[in-house]
């Protein structure tokens, strides 16, 4: 019995416990009941007081309203309608009387309706647990934007996008930037994960982009060209973004999108995935049926080797690269001519066909010309601090700014972009960038200040994420600046695919049009080459005997040796002739003034037939130690070639380039 009396006593009391939180919706009714039979007891024949009632209600429901601002929309709305209704019911109980017509009713169901609402809405919250603050606004007050609210939010797969807006006058996008590796370290997620894309139009306002796992985890291997024969007009598709979308570039300009053509700064720290991220580009570009490419590489083509039968021009460093680069200087302007001369404001696809449009004639008639097209140009110089160094730090820089009115794109790849490598016009005219894994300290040579604010930090990566980089150019939205993408991975059997891309260029892609040809033969002769083939082809082998037959009568037979006799004796000795003697000293017999020029004009001959159009003194060293003359007579003898027409000054002191000895000076 004092069991059950116990088991009841603990059932009542825990329901009592229960109930407790459900009953001040039912105690303020009874208070409505209350305060309005009282007030009918003292104002009932009063219409001051019954003008008094109505503005108190009106103005208690207002102050309720104002009081809910900082809560859910939803409390405050059922907080002002529950006030107005008893305010009202008070007020018309006071002047008529609480059972007076509707007003009863109005009691017991009205009142009862409201008492159980609150009921409902505080059972469908956990009422064990005191109130939380909600997760976002929790998170904001972790990392010093208490005040900040967080607005329409977008959640799309791996990919979270909110709007947020700062306090006024307190907060800016600044604090934001500068608080975002606190949100990635609240998430526990990698700083790259977390970027802030600020409003253009106001300072305190923008998206919040988190995107929870990072799908550039796994490389994914490049598998081929994604648009063989399209148009180098069409996106050039390089890799992915962190949330698996495309990572894609252009090169022209589109007067319909508004976008200009693109030069691109490559830059990457060893080991960072420099040199699959320029695959990824020239397959991509290699493999449009509209463009010719240029390569200078120092590396001897460490990389390139398999598609070096697509270039046009393909050139290691040194000799070859400076004559590149002064090719390029007469090219660029050639090339704008024919665009100029054909109507086109800048390149176009309709550009790269033979001109039969009327619209772009270079006749005075405006009939059609039917002239080749001009393909789009890209120019690549890779390792460009190698050449930047031997041609100094403004080398590109008239290349850089004239090149895009050209129907031409210009890449330039390095490791470290910073000013004592490149000059500032230079780099100014590359405003495109592909940043790979860097050094922490050398961020802000890579990506514009604003990208780095947005959450970009490719130092975070250094060379222990090969391929990961941020792109930056034209024709991207500016809120995917700051998003890592990963760069397809080359593997050594992507080899064979590289093989066959090129032998396809080799046999279907464009040529250079006689405007970029002759430009560049007429400056740099035979050292442009052309798409040359290089395959390999087994030919058999010259037996000793025929060899020697080709060194004497034959094909191998040096110009120079073709009137001699190879059974008649040596001439006798002359003076001096066994004493060969130092570089810048008397040798021993010395040629006659009339013979040395020829000499030296042969020599010119000799450089231009190897394709080595820019010279210097340094390079007639062993020339002139062969032939007992002086450095300073060789310079001389160039300054006179000069007046003669045969060689013009380049940019750098003391180099000088051949004139192709069959075209004007």
């Amino acid at each position: 019995m004092t069991k059950t009396s116990s088991s009841g006593g603990s059932v009542g009391a825990y329901l009592l416990h229960r109930a407790k939180p459900h009953l001040p919706p039912w105690l303020g009714m009874a208070g409505v009941g209350l305060a309005g039979t009282g007030a009918h007891l003292m104002w009932a024949e009063s219409a001051a007081a019954g003008v008094g009632l109505t503005l108190s209600a009106v103005a208690l429901t207002g102050a309720t309203w104002w009081a809910g601002r900082e809560t859910s929309a939803q409390r405050r709305l059922h907080s002002a309608i529950t006030v107005a209704a008893g305010s009202a019911w008070v007020t018309g109980a006071a002047l008529a009387g609480p059972l007076a017509g509707a007003l009863p009713d109005a009691y017991l169901m009205g009142g009862a309706v409201l008492a159980l609402s609150w009921n409902v809405r505080m059972a469908l919250r956990s009422s064990d647990a005191a109130p939380v603050e909600s997760a976002d606004k929790g998170l904001l007050a972790k990392v010093g934007l208490a005040k900040a609210r967080i607005g329409r939010t977008e959640v799309e797969p791996n990919r979270v996008t909110a709007a947020l807006a700062l306090e006024g006058g307190e907060q800016t996008n600044d604090d934001v930037a500068r608080a975002l590796v606190r949100i990635a370290s609240a998430l526990d997620l990698p700083q790259s994960a977390v970027r802030y894309q600020p409003s253009a139009d106001s300072a305190r306002r923008g998206e919040l982009v988190i995107v929870p796992r990072d799908m550039l985890g796994e490389a994914q291997e490049w598998e081929g060209p994604s648009l063989p024969g399209g148009s180098i007009a069409d996106p050039l598709v390089i890799g992915q973004y962190d949330d698996g979308s495309p990572l894609m570039v252009w090169l022209p300009g589109d007067p319909d999108q508004g976008r200009n053509a693109s030069h691109f700064l490559i830059a990457g720290g060893t080991g960072s995935g420099k040199g699959d991220a320029a695959l990824n580009l020239q397959t991509e570009i290699l493999s449009r049926r509209d463009v010719i490419m240029w390569l200078s590489d120092p590396k001897a083509f460490q990389d390139f080797r398999p598609l070096l039968p697509a270039y046009d021009w393909a050139v290691e460093g040194g000799a070859g690269t400076e004559a590149m680069v002064e090719a390029l200087q007469h090219v660029i302007p050639a090339r704008t001519g024919w665009l100029g001369k054909h109507s086109y404001r800048q390149w176009t696809t309709q550009a790269s066909v033979t001109q039969t449009d009327p619209a772009h004639s270079c006749r005075s008639d405006r009939t059609a010309c039917g002239c080749p097209g001009l393909p789009y140009m890209v120019a690549w110089m890779e390792e460009a601090a190698n050449t930047l160094r031997a041609l100094g730090d403004d080398a590109f820089t008239g290349i850089a700014q004239e090149a895009r009115s050209a129907g031409c794109s210009f890449f330039v790849s390095l490791q470290r972009p910073s000013y004592d490598q490149m000059s500032t016009s230079t780099r100014a005219s590359l405003p495109s960038v592909i940043a790979l894994g860097c050094d922490a300290r050398d961020e802000g040579f890579s990506l514009p200040e604003s990208v780095i604010d947005q959450g970009a930090h490719p130092g975070a990566w250094g060379n222990r994420r090969p391929g990961y980089c941020y792109v930056v150019s034209g024709g991207i939205d500016e809120d995917r600046y700051a998003s890592p993408g990963r760069t397809f991975q080359f593997t050594p059997q992507a080899v064979s695919l590289m093989e066959t891309l090129a032998q396809w260029v080799a046999r279907n892609g464009a040529t250079a049009d006689p405007t970029t040809a002759g430009a560049a033969r007429a400056v740099v002769g035979t050292a442009y080459t052309g798409r040359q083939d290089h395959t390999d082809e087994t030919t058999e082998q010259t037996t000793v005997p025929d060899q020697d037959e080709e060194m004497v009568n034959g094909s191998q037979l040096d110009p120079e040796d073709a009137a001699m006799d190879p059974e008649q004796d040596l001439p006798p000795a002359g003076q001096g002739d066994d004493s060969p003697g130092l570089f810048g000293q008397d040798t021993g017999r010395k040629p006659g003034p009339k013979e040395a020029r020829e000499l030296f004009a042969r020599a010119l001959d000799e450089f231009e037939t190897k394709g080595q159009m820019v010279i210097g003194p340094k390079d007639f060293m062993d020339w002139c130690d062969s032939n007992g003359l002086g450095r300073s007579w060789v310079s001389l003898r160039l300054k006179e070639a000069a007046e003669d027409g045969r060689l013009t000054p380049t940019s750098r002191t003391g180099r000088w380039r051949i004139v192709p000895a069959l075209t004007p000076a």
